[in-house]
């Protein structure tokens, strides 16, 4: 498998690149940030538009941080908005999470955020993120659990919306509840030492509602999410624009709260490996 196998279900229209482009190491990786030291290296797959990736590049400076995405076009967006800077080793490049072109062992620690839900072969990909960090090593992942998503006040236009997100992604081969399942996949991939934990997006201010009520409305009618709902057949454009307007009306809500669950996990690869259990077995052969 590679990367062209996939279909990424949110695109990258600009109601999907604005909450990309919000996300820092604080909002995103804040479980991770102990073991961003001075110096050391980090490949940050699935980057997007290089907002957290800059932001680990100053925590790990001098040390060389990447960051991988598959997109040429957000890659080319994160080297706009993040030149070189004398004293800080950044790079954006294009690649595959299923297949890195970099050596075994170059990196002291991999982190991907909000990547292994769109992958149908998430383990893979973290078994080739194993393959490019250094023995003792360090894994962060932290991924979204839509299933866990709350929010008041309640309407059934958007039940409607997280069973539509549901149906889209199960067609798409990836993993909308993505949170809970973090764990398994990343033992089955073979690394060891885990540390589970969870922390929430939390949107409650009248800003924050205006933002993230106006970036669904957008994703619901204009994106590629919308898109590809409609050519499956998953839903109308009429249902589409009832639940745009359902976000919009929340966003007005005096009291209105939407709540995004993540699971996280950090993770080590052992000093002296052997094959994984699965490995030994004949289930993984790759």
């Amino acid at each position: 498998m590679t990367s062209d196998d996939e279909r990424y279900t949110h695109g990258h229209h600009e109601s999907v690149l604005r909450s990309h482009r919000w996300r820092t190491a604080e909002n995103s990786a804040a479980f991770a940030l102990e073991d961003l030291r001075a110096g050391r290296s980090v490949l940050d797959l699935g980057c997007g538009p290089g907002t957290i990736t800059a932001d680990l590049a100053t925590r790990v400076a001098p040390g060389r941080v990447v960051g991988v995405d598959r997109s040429p076009d957000v890659v080319a967006e994160a080297r706009r908005a993040f030149p070189p800077v004398p004293g800080r080793h950044l790079v954006f490049d294009v690649g595959d999470v299923y297949a890195l072109d970099y050596p075994d062992s170059s990196f002291d620690v991999v982190f991907a955020h909000q990547v292994l839900q769109h992958l149908r072969d998430p383990v893979a990909a973290l078994r080739e993120a194993r393959r490019v960090t250094a023995a003792g090593g360090r894994l962060a992942v932290r991924d979204v659990d839509y299933a866990s998503t709350y929010w008041w006040p309640e309407d059934p236009r958007l039940d409607r919306w997280l069973d539509l997100y549901h149906d889209l992604t199960r067609r798409n081969g990836a993993q909308a509840d993505a949170g809970r399942r973090l764990a398994s996949w990343v033992r089955r991939a073979g690394w060891g030492d885990l540390v589970t934990s969870s922390s929430t997006w939390t949107f409650a201010s009248d800003a924050e509602r205006q933002w993230w009520g106006d970036l669904w409305a957008e994703r619901m009618t204009e994106s590629d999410l919308a898109r590809q709902m409609r050519d499956e057949g998953v839903a109308t454009p009429d249902e589409l624009s009832s639940i745009a307007d359902a976000f919009r009306e929340w966003s007005r809500a005096a009291d209105g709260v939407f709540v995004m669950v993540h699971g996280e996990v950090r993770a080590r690869r052992p000093d002296d490996e052997g094959p994984t259990v699965l490995e030994q077995s004949g289930v993984v052969t790759s």
